[in-house]
């Protein structure tokens, strides 16, 4: 697990079994932006759902696969960062998904220099994204 900052960690795959310690973290919301079916060895995104629900977390499925990031990805992630309770755990095949979804969602929010900055100390290089950023 990768924190991005109070709110926000990110991580790679999680397993239905991980949901608890997740919990036991202080974390309100787990986003998946993995698509179901991408490996083998991932669990289905409704096997870690019922864990969440059942640990008292609240559950989100946005997916990003190979079409893309869409603005309705975004505007989700920002609706599910802005409504939840508490800190949010967004986890994909490695965390990059969903670290480039929270620097997308925060855009117009604060400078694009300290979402880079912020996704970097966590380990992702969202250099690229500069330019959307930039943008409200």
């Amino acid at each position: 697990m990768k924190r991005i900052n109070d709110h926000v960690s990110v991580s790679p795959q999680i397993r239905p079994e991980d949901v608890k310690a997740i919990k036991a973290l202080g974390f309100a919301a787990i986003v998946n932006n993995r698509p179901d079916g991408e490996s083998p060895d991932q669990p289905e995104g409704a096997e870690i759902e019922k864990a969440a629900h059942e640990a008292g977390l609240s559950y989100h499925f946005i997916p990003l696969g190979r079409e893309g990031v869409t603005p309705d990805m975004i505007e989700q992630t920002k609706e599910v960062l802005e409504g939840s309770a508490g800190p949010v755990f967004c986890y994909c095949r490695s965390g990059t998904r969903s670290t480039t979804l929270w620097a997308l969602s925060q855009a117009g929010k604060a400078p694009a220099s300290e979402i880079i900055s912020a996704a970097a100390h966590a380990g992702y290089d969202m250099s690229h994204l500069a330019g959307h950023l930039s943008q409200k």
